[in-house]
């Protein structure tokens, strides 16, 4: 469950009736970001609200609140530091675009990981300071076929960061190069108190790679995601655009009704970067309070429906009941 807040609103439709009001009050509302795409993976904007259906369990709910408006985004910008050498530099080339992907409402968190999540810049609304940082981000990078520890220097951004920790002796660094699911676990802490005015988001840039060695799995990585309302748009490089069925990035993003984009170019990643978060800021915002459903239960399934042929719909598959204070 999740309340936000709407960007903007038209004064005649606030003075009727403000969803944001509704949102905070009503504790057991249902909040369900949905994406709607053609078949040609183009945004369609013009749905109706008596043209969702969405079911809860498999028993049919009430929409008892609709908004196409845009809401500001709370968003941690992941970034995989260790990716192979070329993969970096292009990464590298390109992370100077993100601060032009996001608004004066947004705020923004940017971290890497490889072994280890590794904070670079608290959650700013400033993006000349968001711009700053990234302009001085040095990414890693390593070789094919070795790990990122023994062959790299840690990644450089200020004088006044903490050094990462270093990887147990003994761990074979080819195949202990990151570790994903923590990473992602991590940023999902990071947005769990985020103000719920706001669609929370994981910008995540990747080659999708992850070691066997993760302290948190999938799933509880997805239980974080889901708890938090947080969803996952990944940007895959590098290997994970030749392998896209097969990577954790569709995986992460699907489930928590996010998407997943691929890059084989600096112009290409850089062109995403705003595709993405207006793709996040844009969504249609669907609400309800569930009823029908066994309320004793932990997690619930979420399926939303659309009734006009052709269309992709992108939505959580579900959430787990928060636990009241």
């Amino acid at each position: 469950m999740v309340a936000a807040t709407l960007l903007a609103m038209p004064a005649g439709l606030a003075q009727q009736e403000d969803p944001r009001q509704r949102i905070r009050t009503t504790v057991a509302l249902v909040v369900v970001p949905v994406t709607a795409k053609d078949s040609t993976g183009t945004p369609v904007l013009d749905i109706r609200r008596d043209e969702f259906r969405i079911l809860e369990d498999g028993v049919e709910q009430e929409i008892q609140l609709f908004s196409n408006e845009p809401f500001p985004l709370s968003a941690v910008v992941l970034i995989d530091n260790a990716l192979p050498l070329k993969t970096a530099e292009e990464v590298q080339q390109s992370v100077r675009a993100i601060a032009g992907a996001f608004s004066e409402f947004d705020e923004v968190a940017l971290g890497l990981f490889d072994l280890f999540y590794q904070p670079v810049l608290d959650f700013t609304t400033d993006n000349d300071r968001l711009y700053d940082h990234l302009k001085r981000l040095e990414l890693a990078g390593k070789f094919p076929g070795q790990g990122s520890a023994p062959m790299t220097s840690p990644p450089r951004v200020d004088t006044s960061r903490t050094e990462p920790r270093v990887p147990t002796p003994g761990m074979r660094a080819a195949r202990l190069d990151r570790n994903l699911h923590d990473a992602i676990f991590a940023a999902a802490e990071l947005l769990r108190d985020r103000s719920r005015d706001r669609r929370k988001v994981i910008f995540l840039i990747s080659e999708g790679a992850n070691s066997r060695n993760n302290t948190h799995s999938y799933e509880d990585a997805l239980k974080a995601l889901l708890s938090s309302d947080v969803s996952v748009y990944a940007i895959g490089v590098g290997i994970a655009a030749a392998n896209r069925p097969l990577n954790p990035l569709s995986r992460y993003a699907h489930a928590t009704g996010g998407d997943v984009f691929y890059a084989t170019s600096r112009s290409e990643i850089e062109r995403l970067y705003s595709n993405v978060a207006e793709q996040a800021r844009n969504q249609y915002t669907l609400a309800y309070s569930p009823a029908g459903t066994n309320r004793a239960l932990d997690y619930h399934s979420i399926e939303v429906r659309v009734r006009r042929a052709n269309l992709k719909l992108l939505a959580r598959e579900g959430y787990y009941t928060p636990v009241l204070p």
